[in-house]
Protein backbone atom coordinates (compact mmCIF):
# COMPACT_ATOMS: atom_id res chain seq x y z
CA UNK A 1 0.00 0.00 0.00
CA UNK A 2 2.66 2.29 0.47
CA UNK A 3 4.59 1.75 -2.41
CA UNK A 4 1.29 2.78 -4.68
CA UNK A 5 1.45 5.94 -2.28
CA UNK A 6 4.69 6.54 -3.32
CA UNK A 7 3.64 5.69 -6.90
CA UNK A 8 0.91 8.16 -6.69
CA UNK A 9 3.10 10.86 -5.38
CA UNK A 10 5.91 10.27 -8.17
CA UNK A 11 3.11 10.77 -10.76
CA UNK A 12 2.13 13.90 -9.09
CA UNK A 13 5.78 15.26 -9.16
CA UNK A 14 6.40 14.23 -12.79
CA UNK A 15 2.49 16.00 -14.17
CA UNK A 16 2.29 19.58 -15.50
CA UNK A 17 1.71 21.81 -12.73
CA UNK A 18 -2.47 22.57 -14.41
CA UNK A 19 -2.45 18.64 -13.88
CA UNK A 20 -0.14 18.58 -10.36
CA UNK A 21 -3.44 21.44 -9.12
CA UNK A 22 -6.20 19.01 -10.41
CA UNK A 23 -4.39 15.71 -8.86
CA UNK A 24 -3.59 17.63 -5.88
CA UNK A 25 -7.53 18.76 -5.88
CA UNK A 26 -9.03 15.46 -6.49
CA UNK A 27 -7.06 14.38 -3.44
CA UNK A 28 -7.46 16.94 -1.11
CA UNK A 29 -11.40 16.68 -1.94
CA UNK A 30 -11.09 12.98 -1.18
CA UNK A 31 -9.50 12.76 1.96
CA UNK A 32 -12.45 15.29 3.35
CA UNK A 33 -14.80 13.00 2.13
CA UNK A 34 -12.49 10.45 3.63
CA UNK A 35 -12.59 12.22 7.10
CA UNK A 36 -16.48 12.11 6.64
CA UNK A 37 -16.92 8.64 6.16
CA UNK A 38 -14.46 7.64 9.36
CA UNK A 39 -15.70 10.27 11.70
CA UNK A 40 -18.34 8.38 13.47
CA UNK A 41 -15.69 4.99 13.42
CA UNK A 42 -18.52 2.94 11.20
CA UNK A 43 -16.73 3.03 7.80
CA UNK A 44 -19.27 1.33 5.83
CA UNK A 45 -19.90 -0.02 2.27
CA UNK A 46 -22.79 2.44 1.78
CA UNK A 47 -20.19 5.53 2.65
CA UNK A 48 -17.56 4.16 0.96
CA UNK A 49 -19.95 3.67 -2.41
CA UNK A 50 -20.97 7.41 -1.80
CA UNK A 51 -17.52 9.02 -1.78
CA UNK A 52 -16.50 6.58 -5.31
CA UNK A 53 -20.02 8.43 -6.69
CA UNK A 54 -19.19 12.14 -5.63
CA UNK A 55 -15.55 11.89 -6.90
CA UNK A 56 -16.92 10.08 -9.98
CA UNK A 57 -19.39 13.09 -10.59
CA UNK A 58 -17.52 15.79 -9.52
CA UNK A 59 -14.27 15.05 -11.08
CA UNK A 60 -13.68 13.07 -14.69
CA UNK A 61 -11.99 10.17 -13.38
CA UNK A 62 -11.82 6.51 -14.51
CA UNK A 63 -12.55 3.41 -12.00
CA UNK A 64 -9.35 2.92 -11.74
CA UNK A 65 -8.28 6.26 -10.62
CA UNK A 66 -11.42 6.59 -8.69
CA UNK A 67 -9.86 3.46 -6.99
CA UNK A 68 -6.24 5.04 -6.73
CA UNK A 69 -7.20 8.26 -4.89
CA UNK A 70 -9.54 6.82 -2.36
CA UNK A 71 -6.88 4.38 -1.69
CA UNK A 72 -4.39 7.16 -1.08
CA UNK A 73 -6.97 9.42 0.50
CA UNK A 74 -7.54 6.94 3.51
CA UNK A 75 -4.04 6.52 3.83
CA UNK A 76 -3.44 10.61 3.79
CA UNK A 77 -6.29 10.60 5.69
CA UNK A 78 -5.53 7.93 8.82
CA UNK A 79 -1.77 10.26 8.83
CA UNK A 80 -3.24 13.58 8.80
CA UNK A 81 -3.49 15.87 12.03
CA UNK A 82 -5.60 18.40 10.96
CA UNK A 83 -7.58 19.15 7.80
CA UNK A 84 -5.75 22.71 7.07
CA UNK A 85 -3.20 21.09 4.19
CA UNK A 86 -6.44 19.83 2.50
CA UNK A 87 -8.84 23.16 3.08
CA UNK A 88 -5.94 25.30 2.17
CA UNK A 89 -5.09 23.95 -1.55
CA UNK A 90 -9.12 23.66 -2.34
CA UNK A 91 -9.19 27.32 -1.07
CA UNK A 92 -6.61 28.34 -3.56
CA UNK A 93 -8.16 27.22 -5.99
CA UNK A 94 -12.32 26.99 -5.57
CA UNK A 95 -14.54 29.43 -5.89
CA UNK A 96 -17.45 29.66 -3.28
CA UNK A 97 -19.52 27.88 -5.87
CA UNK A 98 -17.39 24.83 -5.96
CA UNK A 99 -16.99 25.05 -1.71
CA UNK A 100 -20.19 24.79 -1.59
CA UNK A 101 -20.70 21.72 -4.04
CA UNK A 102 -18.07 19.88 -2.00
CA UNK A 103 -20.08 20.64 1.39
CA UNK A 104 -23.35 18.89 -0.19
CA UNK A 105 -20.97 16.07 -1.42
CA UNK A 106 -19.43 15.78 2.50
CA UNK A 107 -23.25 16.01 3.65
CA UNK A 108 -24.18 13.16 0.88
CA UNK A 109 -21.52 10.86 2.47
CA UNK A 110 -22.31 11.75 5.97
CA UNK A 111 -25.98 10.58 4.81
CA UNK A 112 -25.05 7.30 2.97
CA UNK A 113 -25.65 5.34 5.97
CA UNK A 114 -28.97 7.15 6.16
CA UNK A 115 -28.24 8.63 9.87
CA UNK A 116 -25.74 11.64 10.28
CA UNK A 117 -23.74 11.61 13.30
CA UNK A 118 -23.07 14.39 15.90
CA UNK A 119 -19.94 13.68 15.09
CA UNK A 120 -19.95 14.19 11.43
CA UNK A 121 -22.21 17.58 11.43
CA UNK A 122 -19.08 18.47 13.54
CA UNK A 123 -16.67 17.47 11.44
CA UNK A 124 -18.42 19.32 8.39
CA UNK A 125 -18.74 22.33 10.32
CA UNK A 126 -14.47 22.24 10.87
CA UNK A 127 -14.15 22.19 7.18
CA UNK A 128 -16.91 24.18 6.53
CA UNK A 129 -14.65 27.00 8.83
CA UNK A 130 -11.87 25.94 7.26
CA UNK A 131 -13.21 27.17 3.64
CA UNK A 132 -14.39 29.74 4.93
CA UNK A 133 -17.84 29.29 4.14
CA UNK A 134 -20.64 31.30 6.26
CA UNK A 135 -23.02 29.24 8.73
CA UNK A 136 -26.10 29.90 6.42
CA UNK A 137 -24.15 27.99 3.46
CA UNK A 138 -23.42 25.23 5.97
CA UNK A 139 -27.34 25.42 6.83
CA UNK A 140 -28.34 25.06 3.44
CA UNK A 141 -26.40 22.87 1.99
CA UNK A 142 -27.28 20.59 5.80
CA UNK A 143 -30.93 21.25 4.10
CA UNK A 144 -30.26 19.59 1.02
CA UNK A 145 -29.99 16.32 2.58
CA UNK A 146 -32.06 16.85 5.81
CA UNK A 147 -34.82 18.79 5.12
Amino acid sequence: MIAKLRHFIATLTSATSTEQDQVSLQLACAVLLTEIMRADGNSDDDERAAIIAQLAQHFALSKVELTEILTSAELLSEQATDFYQFTSKINKNYTINDKIKLLDMLWQVANADGEISAIEQHTIRKIADLLHLRHNEYVRSKLKITP
